[in-house]
């Protein structure tokens, strides 16, 4: 794994005509449009008309842009400072769906670095606060921690795969409909049990996610 930008000072020096901030918003915007795939240097200097090697003046590397840039949009997410513990991780994470819907990137580069950038340590003091606060510590509060985070980068990577794929909710609609009627011809029970032809993202998010925060809710010390 790469080092982390967030493990070292870097105060080297730098011409005005860039600005390191003018890099992360044009990284975000060829993240966007091309993902993780089609991130390069080059194509970003591009974006920016200035040479390549004019970006290292600013970040070492392109792992350090990617660092910058998740950051960055992490940052969309108010962080909820008060409330009952449940419905402030509700909130928390309903924004992270959405910021995640808008940069479908961010759930694949989760997973490959460690998020230590001001925003990201920002919204986990949030999720660690909200939890250790109702009664949670030690392995249990960690594992709450991540299965929450997993819940969340798992269902949005299969949304947005989903709607990539598809792209219109009338093409949504139309396999929903072939796929209920296969199942109801050769496997009348489990399309009773499926329920397929639901394609409402919204609510089977929020229920799985109530689904979670119930079990969580066991572990709770009484009273």
């Amino acid at each position: 794994m790469p080092e982390s930008i967030w493990f070292r000072d870097d105060d080297r020096p730098r011409r005005p005509r860039l600005t390191r901030e003018r890099i992360v918003t044009a990284a975000v915007a060829l993240l966007d449009a091309e993902g993780v795939a089609g991130f390069s240097m080059r194509a970003l200097a591009a974006r920016l008309r200035a040479g390549t090697m004019s970006l290292y003046e600013y970040v070492r590397s392109k792992e350090d842009v990617l660092d910058l840039a998740l950051d960055e949009v992490i940052g969309e997410i108010e962080p909820a400072e008060a409330g009952p513990w449940r419905e402030l991780l509700v909130r928390q994470l309903a924004q992270s769906r959405q910021v995640m819907r808008r940069h479908p990137w961010v759930p694949a580069l989760t997973a490959t670095r460690p998020l230590l950038g001001p925003n990201a340590v920002a919204r986990s003091r949030v999720f660690y606060s909200a939890l250790a606060g109702a009664g949670l510590s030690g392995a249990t509060l960690v594992a709450a921690v991540g299965t929450l985070s997993s819940y969340v980068n798992g269902f949005v990577a299969s949304e947005n795969t989903w709607w990539d794929t598809v792209r219109t909710a009338g093409a949504d609609a139309e396999i929903r409909g072939k796929v209920t009627r296969h199942l109801d011809d050769h496997a009348g029970e489990l399309a009773r049990h499926a329920q397929v032809d639901n394609g409402d993202f919204d609510a089977q998010f929020l229920l799985g996610l109530d689904l979670i925060l119930d079990g969580i809710a066991t572990r709770l010390p009484s009273g």
